[in-house]
């Protein structure tokens, strides 16, 4: 059998599962040709999703008293932003991805790029990179958890970010200050200017209804912005401010 892509297959052993109430990693893998790690990857992605539940050497069905609890959808404004943010990067560049759901949603448009080092310091994140089917090398920031922003924060993961330089960050944000910049609720707002001085492009992905809100705490100003990546819900007038300020402003069309 060809090789499918990961979402066809993940279907597909989905359907088997439904027909035979068991499946092994060694017939999966070699129905469809690959390996071992891959089909463990996909089995582990789908319990993840409340799809089946793992034991030794494959995979059973989901016993029927438990309760499936639907994965959180990423919506379409988050998914637009994402993709037109995958279009930026090229093959073998070292890109940091910030916490945030808006900046993860990106790595589910990462599969066709070869050659990947992608820095994070989000758990979330981590781990769906770990499931792309070409894996890509992760590299985590360590530091203090936050529970607030669900990342780790402090002078570990500052270090640790200092001893590396890369091509480009995505980074979200709470609010868009026109005048002054990026702004979070958060006031841990050391990291994110550490990723922003060892990244060569900072890119920032955020929903367009966020854009004006005022927020006290500037996180990056526009002078360490180049790119700034929201949906067609943009004013013109706004985006003209925003390009006036030297900001690459795209807006991703919603279908």
């Amino acid at each position: 059998m060809s090789k499918r892509n990961t979402q066809q297959r993940r279907h597909i052993i989905i359907n088997e599962l439904n027909l035979h109430g068991e499946i092994s990693v060694d017939a999966l893998a070699k129905r469809f040709e690959t390996s071992e790690v891959t089909i463990r990857k996909d089995l582990a992605a789908l319990e993840k999703s409340g799809l089946l539940l793992r034991r030794y050497g494959g995979a059973v069905p989901l016993p029927k008293e438990i309760v499936e609890s639907q994965p959180q959808k990423v919506s379409k404004q988050k998914d637009a932003i994402a993709i037109e943010a995958a279009k930026l990067i090229k093959d073998h560049y070292r890109i940091v991805i910030d916490s945030g759901r808006t900046t993860s949603a990106i790595v589910n448009h990462l599969l066709d790029k070869k050659g990947l080092v992608v820095m994070t310091n989000s758990l979330a994140v981590a781990s769906k990179l770990n499931e792309l089917e070409n894996e890509p090398t992760l590299l985590m920031t360590g530091g203090t958890w936050d529970p607030t922003s669900e990342s780790f924060q402090g002078q570990v993961a500052e270090q640790v970010l200092r001893s590396y330089d890369f091509d480009q960050l995505f980074i979200g944000a709470d609010g868009i200050d026109i005048d002054r910049g990026t702004t979070t609720f958060n006031e841990l707002i050391g990291l994110s200017k550490t990723m922003a001085e060892v990244a060569r492009e900072v890119i920032v992905m955020v929903e367009s209804e966020k854009i004006g809100r005022r927020i006290p705490n500037v996180e990056l100003p526009w002078q360490q912005v180049h790119t700034l990546i929201t949906d067609s819900g943009l004013p013109a007038d706004i985006k003209k401010e925003l390009t006036l300020k030297g900001v690459s402003v795209i807006c991703a069309e919603i279908n």
